[in-house]
């Protein structure tokens, strides 16, 4: 029985030579582990006002979700602030929200509406320095 090892996620031989898959399941079985969360399409402009505040902290033994969940943030035209607070558009579609419910984020997630939109041109230092 030959031993199959994984190197940078393709199959190798124990000399490093690439297996190539001939079983049409194996196939199917990673096609399912990378279509495992849902994809949504919100249609929300570039231009529009930037005015939620999404704060969360998801524990790295979730990371798939993390990384799905940064993913779709990019896709709806947030604009990361620092690595886990975000400002964008509001508001996330229902849809949206009850599928992070499901996954398990929602507990780990906190939305803050903003009174005026954000810019990025806002910067503490301009202010306090007077410029």
């Amino acid at each position: 029985m030959k031993k199959i090892l994984n190197y940078k996620g393709v199959k190798v031989s124990s000399f490093g030579i690439p297996v190539f898959i001939s079983n049409k399941n194996d196939i199917l079985k990673t096609e399912k582990e990378y279509s495992q969360y849902a994809c949504f399409n919100i249609k929300l402009e570039k231009t529009s006002p930037k005015n939620l505040i999404i704060m969360y902290d998801i524990p790295s033994d979730m990371r798939k979700e993390r990384d799905w969940f940064r993913r779709h943030l990019k896709k709806f035209n947030y604009i990361m602030i620092q690595k886990s607070v975000w400002v964008g558009p509001s508001p996330l579609s229902k849809d949206f929200l009850d599928y992070v419910k499901s996954i398990g984020l929602l507990d780990q997630l906190k939305t803050f509406k903003l009174a005026k939109p954000y810019t990025g041109e806002e910067n503490v230092y301009k202010n306090a320095l007077g410029k």
